[in-house]
């Protein structure tokens, strides 16, 4: 008996609510249980995050007339008798068959009944950790695939062969190793290898590889599940890196993988709990080095790979375009590659406080950068993390000058040089961009001050309803 589980992660209310909804299935003769990912994360003493009943023995019409008589549900998802309560993070399912009918993740036919057994309604999930049922009213855990032991054990194991029908799972289990600290079994390792990715969804594929990166203890161990079962070939901006050297004396851990997945758990144990946050710096992270194989060579008998942050760019804008169609989000982390070599050399020259400023325009957040770099020193053992020093220099500088999550805001637009008469054109950018750049160097430090060297520095100015070419006005002096 498992007495305690149940009110380990449960909240108050959702166990007010599932203890109603239990004894009224039980008197329609059905008998609920709480099922997969909520079992497996009260055993880790984990708070879950939502709740997934599911009622064996009564058709799904009862079901329904008994969930309406208690609390108001979304039927999203009846189709395929899955029932949502609204005010509470609770789905109510009945079990059901599956049968593949076509290719992917959604290949499949799906068919509610209630009659099946508990082992054979566990059997099509996909690993025996997430194939555990609790009854709510006795506490009796019911386990047919062994998925307790397996959980103490720190195992990984696919539940049936049937795993082999959705490709999603081969993700699943990246992030699953990844979160849990697991070890795959071989049997699953094999059998994802005869697994391809079957066209699947890059939103679905972005929703493990997020899972991954955020909520990751043990990123490394996911990725090198990925390399073992051959799905990193599906990634070659990644595969690349498997093999790519690096000077002994700066990276003795080994080639650019190696480091990249040192660097992915340096920077797990530091994330800050804001979830775009952590996937932003996450995935400049994993992509920090992309530029590496491109620019790799040997010089006087060392490896060196000049402008491999710049040459970073597109194979990360190629990975993550595979990913997500956000484009911002595909920029900043870009932006963070692009410059995740520039803190050293700013230390290194002792940069001043326009440089600094001119950093956190390029980059966009400093303190994303900052991040980035320490997990790239920290991903080197067993070498210590000196260039920490780098980061703490950095975030320093930028916080006194007030850049350290955004970039200085121009102190004229557009419309201040509308107001002195100035007629728009091409002229005005360049007069911006030349208070911009004197902004960043620290000679202007207000409104007042831009305007007033707009006064005295401008000789020629293309005003609203001067017949003087515009395009032939050229850069005004300054």
């Amino acid at each position: 008996m498992d007495t305690e589980i149940f009110s380990r992660f449960c909240s108050k209310k959702a166990r007010q609510i599932i203890t109603k909804l239990c004894h009224e299935f039980c008197a329609a003769g059905g008998r609920a249980y709480i099922v997969g990912g909520a079992v497996r994360d009260g055993l880790l003493d984990l708070e879950p995050k939502d709740i997934d009943l599911e009622v064996f023995g009564i058709e799904e019409g009862v079901v329904e007339a008994i969930l309406r008589r208690h609390c108001a549900i979304d039927a999203v998802g009846k189709s395929f008798g899955v029932f949502k309560l609204r005010g509470v993070d609770l789905d109510v399912s009945l079990p059901r068959r599956e049968r593949k009918t076509g290719r992917g993740h959604q290949g499949f036919i799906a068919q509610a009944d209630p009659f099946i057994s508990i082992s054979e309604a566990a059997r099509r999930r996909d690993f025996t950790i997430n194939a555990l049922l609790l009854d709510p009213l006795t506490g009796k855990l019911h386990d047919p695939h062994g998925g307790r032991a397996d959980l103490e054990g720190r195992l990984l194991r696919h539940t049936s062969t049937a795993f082999a029908e959705d490709p999603l799972r081969v993700l699943r289990g990246m992030q699953f190793i990844a979160r849990f600290d697991l070890r795959p079994a071989a049997e699953t390792v094999r059998i994802c290898q005869t697994i391809e990715p079957e066209g699947l969804s890059s939103e679905r594929c972005f929703d493990e590889w997020s899972k991954c990166l955020v909520k990751g203890k043990n990123i490394g161990a996911g990725l090198t599940f990925l390399k073992e079962t051959g799905w990193v070939r599906y990634y070659p901006e990644l595969e690349k890196l498997i093999g790519c050297p690096q000077d002994p004396q700066w990276h003795p851990e080994g080639d650019v993988w190696a480091h990249t997945l040192h660097a992915l758990d340096a920077f797990a144990q530091r994330r800050t709990g804001e979830w775009e946050e952590d996937l932003l710096v996450g995935f400049a992270v994993l992509c920090h080095d992309f530029g590496k194989p491109a620019t790799t060579t040997r010089e006087d008998g060392r490896w060196r790979s000049p402008g491999h942050d710049r040459a970073g760019a597109e194979p990360t804008r190629a990975f993550l375009g595979r990913l997500t169609n956000r484009s911002k989000w595909i920029e900043e982390v870009v932006k963070l590659v692009e410059g995740h070599m520039r803190p050293m050399a700013l230390a290194q020259t002792k940069a001043g406080p326009a440089a600094i400023r001119r950093l956190a325009r390029d980059v966009g957040r400093i303190d994303r950068l900052v991040r980035v770099v320490e997990a790239d020193a920290r991903g080197r053992p067993p070498l210590p993390p000196e260039s920490d020093t780098v980061a703490h220099w950095l975030r320093e500088r930028a916080e006194a000058l007030q850049v350290e999550r955004s970039a200085p805001k121009p102190l004229l637009q557009g419309r201040d040089l509308l107001a002195l008469g100035m007629a728009p054109g091409p002229a005005m950018g360049q007069i911006l961009k030349r208070i911009y750049e004197d902004q960043l160097d620290g000679c202007v430090t207000s409104r007042e001050e831009a305007l007033d060297r707009i006064r005295s520095t401008i000789l020629e100015i293309p005003r609203i309803g001067s017949t003087q070419n515009e395009g032939s006005a050229g850069s005004p002096p300054m």
